[in-house]
């Protein structure tokens, strides 16, 4: 199958009119030229990898979309996968939490969150995208490890983040927004949400903490696990979570931090959202100028798999590299975070997991393929139509 007339976006070159033969789902062939009698017809349209998405939060709004409404798993599971081909995702990875006093209520609880990931394994096949786990530790919740211990030895985790949302530090380190936040998110009084924020802050003074963090950092690194920090707010605490192995800093917090963590090799990763907003939603790094200052390695959907594609023309405007840099973002940066080398590029040998791009003021998603077959189309690119002009 030949994919002709794209302007192709290749690790470290954009090339304009150029070609892609496809067979047994793997890239077999490039030209630098359209060619006669092609399967799908680009119109120059741009033609980049599947974006690999490490880091979204989107299964927990699939299953509960409002408070009071919950939604059968396997169904949300369903939903999601849907969503994420059409916005181009080929391979994702589920964050899923284990978090006491959550906002999210149930969805967060050991056993929603445990079904979560054993349907996301059972349903693997019959999905569009390869979806993957990422399990998100919430270190003062001690009492979940047991759970994670199990999923990890079962072969259902292929990530994990290690996170610590106690308010004054991280994410949270301004302790009025926090109130202000918790406040209005829960619809309670500040006393309310006083009392709320004093139970967090004494979670944190549990002695056992530091032992079931390096029981779940071993067993990660037994099973050859990806591992995570998350809301680096500083340099001192990078270089806390690289002692801990860790190989990818999410969401660093300042600027500070993202330059230590690149000092020290680890990848960077921000949400897509940030990069299309310019901001952060807590008013922490931005990650266009993380990605000015050089030290911004992966985008993630986070809470919006749509803001990949306007996310990575936003990028390209700033990053060292231009647009091929910004593609390898949200595609082969994260792939090779997560420990693959089969996709994320567009290469001979790699898998044709392939999105197609309109350019213009809304960019577009025309088609998405994985290892060579379309998952996602709005009829643009339809087959029928390169057949029939051919």
């Amino acid at each position: 199958m030949w994919l002709s007339n794209f302007t192709l976006v290749l690790p470290d070159e954009v090339i304009e009119n150029g070609s892609v033969r496809v067979e047994d789902g793997v890239i077999a062939e490039i030209r630098s030229e359209p060619v006669a009698s092609a399967t799908f017809e680009g119109g120059n349209r741009f033609l980049m990898p599947g974006f690999v998405d490490l880091h979204g939060d989107m299964i927990e709004r699939e299953i509960a979309p409002r408070p009071n409404a919950t939604m059968p798993i396997d169904f949300g599971i369903h939903e999601l996968d849907k969503k994420l081909a059409a916005s181009g995702v080929t391979t994702a990875f589920a964050a899923v939490s284990f978090a006491t006093e959550s906002v999210y209520g149930h969805v967060r609880s050991l056993e929603t969150t445990s079904a979560v990931i054993e349907g996301i394994k059972r349903l693997h096949g019959q999905l569009l995208i390869d979806h993957r786990v990422h399990a998100r530790y919430e270190i003062t919740n001690v009492g979940a490890a047991p759970t994670l211990e199990r999923l990890i030895d079962a072969g259902q985790v292929d990530m994990v983040s290690l996170t610590d949302h106690t308010p004054g530090q991280g994410q949270y380190n301004n302790i009025e927004a926090y109130l202000l936040s918790m406040s209005e998110r829960r619809s309670i009084s500040r006393a309310q949400a006083e009392e709320i924020l004093a139970k967090r802050i004494a979670l944190r003074s549990n002695p056992e903490i530091e032992a079931k963090l390096r029981e779940i950092v071993a067993l990660s690194l037994k099973h050859k696990l990806s591992l995570a920090s998350h809301d680096d707010d500083s340099a001192a605490k990078v270089a806390e979570m690289h002692d801990f192995n860790v190989t990818i800093s999410e969401f660093p917090v300042s600027m500070d931090a993202a330059e230590e963590a690149c000092r020290r090799g680890l990848w960077t990763l921000m949400g897509a959202p940030n990069a299309l907003r310019g901001k952060s939603m807590s008013g922490n790094l931005s990650a266009q100028d993380a990605a000015s200052a050089g030290v911004l390695g992966i985008i993630a959907a986070d809470y919006h798999p749509a803001a990949f594609v306007p996310a990575i023309f936003k990028l390209a405007e700033v990053a060292k590299g231009g647009l091929a840099a910004a593609v390898a973002m949200a595609t082969k940066n994260a792939a090779r975070a997560a420990g693959w080398t089969d996709r994320g590029e567009i290469a001979i040998g790699q898998k044709a997991d392939l999105v197609a791009i309109e350019h213009g003021a809304v960019h577009r998603i025309r088609a998405t393929f994985r290892s060579g077959r379309v998952i996602y189309s709005d009829g643009t690119l339809h087959p029928l139509r390169a057949l029939a002009a051919a």
